[in-house]
């Protein structure tokens, strides 16, 4: 049914992605499906705001987060599914849609936790992607996050 599942984790918040994670890992061994796993080093935003920092921040964040995504993996998800690591710098929910669009994934796993009242107001990433995606989206609440 799924071919390509795009699985977006937060690494500063592992805890809160386990369950996502095990649910597309189980899709792709059900499906035989490749699983893309991806992480998103947010951007700075504006552009004064990166000349505070050193030259090469964004080069050793990224590596950075390519380690900590490899480890995570490593621990989360079987050998015998098939696996492709993804770093990505930007906007998070735009970095999430573009590698979907541009790899035609058929579904987005992404975790989610209870929203609070700024969520309503500005809207988390998880529902942007949902709004914008052109594929199915999963939305995994965390292990905390029930009625």
């Amino acid at each position: 049914m799924y071919k390509d599942i795009l699985l977006a984790v937060d690494l500063n918040h592992p805890e809160t992605q386990e369950k996502a994670t095990r649910t597309a890992t189980e899709y792709a061994k059900a499906f035989g499906s490749k699983l893309h796993v991806l992480t998103v080093v947010p951007d700075f935003g504006m552009s004064i705001v990166s000349s505070y920092f050193p030259e090469d921040f964004a080069r050793k964040a990224e590596a950075e987060a390519n380690a900590q995504l490899h480890a995570y993996v490593k621990e989360h998800v079987p050998d015998e599914v098939s696996v492709q690591h993804i770093v990505a710098y930007g906007s998070i929910y735009s970095e999430i849609l573009e590698f979907a669009e541009k790899t035609g994934c058929d579904l987005i796993v992404l975790a989610s936790h209870r929203p609070e009242l700024k969520d309503y107001l500005i809207g988390p990433n998880a529902a942007r992607v949902m709004r914008h995606a052109n594929c199915s989206v999963l939305i995994v609440r965390d292990e905390g996050s029930g009625p």
